[in-house]
C-alpha cells in the first residue's frame, strides 16, 4: 500500500448480505494478518449498520487466532442495540469456520457537555526534526539487523516519525514510553469522520507495544520475543484531519506473566485530544536452545 487510498481500498469491505461483509488482507511484514487491518474492517462493517448520525465513541475488541493472510475475512454484525442515544454492535470475524477476532463498539448522537482534555506533552521533538521509517532504512540500512531493514522497506501509507529513536545494538534498558509522530500519505482531504475513525483505529495498532518492550531491552528485541496484541480498546473524543502530522503518546505501566499493558493518547499537531488507546499484548521470550 502507498498511500490513503490504497488503505481505503483494504478497509472497505465488500456486502455479502444478511450484515455479513468480506475482507481481503495486505502483509505489512507479518506473517499473520495485521491486528490494525481486522480492528478496522471491523468497524467498517459495524458502521455499516448504523445510523448516519451516530458516531463511534469506543469499541472494545479480542483478538483470538492469528489472521491468515491468504484467505477472505468475513465480518458478521449483530445489532445488540438501537436506543434514543446510542446504538450498540458485536462484530465477529470469521476464516473458515474459525472465529479470529471480536469486537464490540457503541455509537453516540451528538451532544453538547462539558469538555476538558489532558494537554500534550510539552517541548516535544516537531516532525520536521526528527527521521522517518524511510529515512532510517535510507541512511543506515546497510548496519541494520536484517530484519529490521526488511520491515522498514515495506511500503507504507502511513509515515512514521519516532521521537526516541533507539539504536538496535545498544543493549539497554529505557524508560517504558514511545512517542512518535504520523501522518498519512497522499489525499485525505474528502473523508469523513466515519472514515477517519477507521484509519485512525488501523494505526493505533502500530508501535503501541514497543513501550512494553523498552523497561527490558538489555534482554529482549523483537527477534527473541513472540509479540502479539491480545486485546485492544478505543475512545473517541472529537473531530480532527490528517492534514497535518499527529502524535501517538504511549507508556506502559506494567509487564508481567509474558504480557505487556500499554496505553496512550493521541493528538493533533496543535494539541488536541483526538482519542485515547489501551492494549495488552503477547510478549512470550523464546526459548533458549
Amino acid at each position: 500500500m502507498r498511500d490513503t487510498k490504497d488503505l481505503l481500498d483494504i478497509l472497505t469491505l465488500s456486502d455479502e448480505g444478511n450484515n455479513n461483509f468480506s475482507g481481503v488482507s495486505k502483509d505489512i511484514g507479518s506473517p499473520n494478518v495485521f491486528g490494525g487491518q481486522v480492528l478496522a474492517q471491523s468497524l467498517n462493517a459495524a458502521y455499516r449498520t448504523v445510523p448516519e448520525e451516530r458516531i463511534l465513541h469506543s469499541l472494545h475488541s479480542y483478538f483470538l487466532e492469528a489472521g491468515n493472510l491468504e484467505l477472505p475475512i468475513i465480518y458478521n454484525v449483530q445489532t445488540i442495540r438501537d436506543g434514543g442515544s446510542f446504538s450498540t454492535r458485536r462484530v465477529t470475524a470469521h476464516q473458515n469456520d474459525k472465529t479470529i477476532f471480536i469486537l464490540a463498539c457503541s455509537f453516540h448522537r451528538k451532544e453538547d457537555g462539558y469538555e476538558h482534555q489532558m494537554p500534550i506533552k510539552k517541548d516535544i521533538k516537531q516532525p520536521e526534526d526528527l527521521l522517518s521509517w524511510e529515512d532510517m532504512r535510507d541512511q543506515f540500512g546497510d548496519f541494520l539487523p536484517k530484519k529490521m531493514k526488511a520491515f522498514l522497506s515495506i511500503e507504507r501509507p502511513i509515515s512514521f516519525k519516532p521521537v526516541q529513536v533507539v539504536n538496535p545494538f545498544d543493549q539497554k534498558d529505557l524508560p517504558p514510553i514511545i512517542d512518535v509522530w504520523f501522518k498519512l500519505k497522499g489525499d485525505s482531504t474528502d473523508l469523513n469522520l466515519q472514515m477517519k475513525q477507521q484509519i485512525l483505529t488501523y494505526i493505533s495498532d502500530y508501535n503501541i507495544l514497543t513501550a512494553c518492550l523498552y523497561p527490558n531491552a538489555s534482554e529482549a528485541n523483537f527477534g527473541n520475543t513472540q509479540m502479539a496484541s491480545l486485546d485492544h480498546s478505543m475512545w473517541f473524543y472529537r473531530d480532527f484531519d490528517f492534514s497535518d502530522w499527529m502524535l501517538f503518546s504511549v507508556e506502559s505501566p506494567n509487564t508481567f506473566g509474558a504480557r505487556g499493558f500499554a496505553c496512550g493518547n493521541i493528538y493533533t499537531r496543535d494539541g488536541k485530544l483526538v482519542a485515547s488507546v489501551a492494549q495488552e499484548g503477547l510478549m512470550r521470550p523464546h526459548k533458549k536452545k
